[in-house]
């Protein structure tokens, strides 16, 4: 049985393996939607060198392919902020807040 936090581990510890980011924070977003998921939503916010001379797209899919298990076994959503560290500079260190859910069954 896996514990409470584990997709979470496991989210943070092959993006650090695979990318070696100077930052890196794996937020588990589930308590902002309706359902009984606890591990279904995050957002990841992930400063690498490697995304450096990618454009947003192959960003992207180079998490989702990293992720592809995970993405196949229960995660709903995945909220990618993936910066080259010049932009996260240009940034000055900041995401904005994720979005109020919206839809699926999440009760009024």
């Amino acid at each position: 049985m896996q514990n409470q936090s584990s997709v979470q581990q496991i989210i943070q510890m092959k993006l650090e393996a695979a990318l070696n980011p100077s930052m890196i924070t794996v937020e588990n977003e589930s308590h902002m939607h309706g359902g009984q998921a606890t591990e279904s939503h995050f957002k990841l916010t992930v400063v690498a060198e490697q995304f450096s001379n990618l454009p947003r797209v192959k960003r992207h899919q180079h998490v989702y392919a990293l992720l592809s298990q995970e993405l196949n076994n229960g995660i709903h959503a995945l909220a990618l902020h993936l910066y080259s560290p010049v932009e996260w500079e240009q940034r000055q260190q900041s995401v904005a807040a994720s979005p109020e859910c919206r839809g699926g069954s999440k009760t009024d």
